[in-house]
């Protein structure tokens, strides 16, 4: 039997592009890095194996379990709110105050330079402190992955696995991409603006369900 014919594989794959889909932190700061052309295959690689972990948690036992309990859902759901209101609070500081001069392109900066290390915490930080990683990926893929037995169940983890690869790299291949063609400052600086709205609306949002 083909694994990559069968129904749960393309089930797991059509959820999890699906719930990938969505903007929200992880893709947003892939999109940023990608269009500043800043270690993107980097990132790119810390989200997905991000993602194809929390995959295997949830098929491999946390649906099994019931998911996460209120109380690790209720810090892990205000620990990425913080997150999202710091990472928000520097988008909006670059949109009021940019650091490239008028007719430069702010990837070319060498004051806004990223280092490799700084790059690695904050991918990780978007992807493990991000509340909507886990609930997808963990918890709604974990469940999902109940309506088949054994090794069914693995095989609808394996599609869901493949699809989070094939979306950040083709978002990664999209974005760097464009940002060889986007030069102008005033589409970086509202860029930034959308990201930190997104940010802090994402934030409330997700401190508002815990009210």
């Amino acid at each position: 039997m083909n694994l990559f014919t069968t129904p749960a594989f393309f089930a797991g794959l059509a959820l999890s592009l699906s719930l990938i889909m969505a903007i929200g932190p992880q893709n947003a700061h892939v999109m940023r890095m990608g269009l500043r052309r800043e270690h993107l295959w980097l990132t790119v690689a810390i989200c997905v194996v991000t993602d194809v972990t929390l995959i295997a948690v949830g098929v491999g036992g946390l649906a099994q379990l019931g998911g996460l309990s209120a109380k690790w859902l209720g810090a892990l759901t205000g620990a990425g709110a913080v997150l999202l209101f710091l990472y928000g609070a520097q988008a909006m500081q670059r949109f009021v105050r940019p650091a490239a001069p008028a007719g430069s392109s702010i990837a070319s900066e060498p004051e806004t330079a990223m280092s490799r290390r700084r790059a690695v915490w904050l991918a990780l930080a978007m992807s493990w402190l991000n509340p909507h990683a886990w609930l997808d990926t963990a918890v709604l893929m974990g469940t999902a992955s109940l309506a088949y037995a054994q090794p069914d169940n693995a095989v609808f983890g394996l599609g869901a696995a493949a699809g989070s690869v094939l979306w950040f790299v083709a978002l990664g291949v999209a974005m760097w991409s464009l940002g060889s063609r986007l030069k102008a400052p005033w589409i970086w600086r509202a860029l930034d603006g959308l990201v930190a709205l997104m940010m802090w609306g994402t934030a409330l949002w997700l401190l508002a369900g815990l009210v």
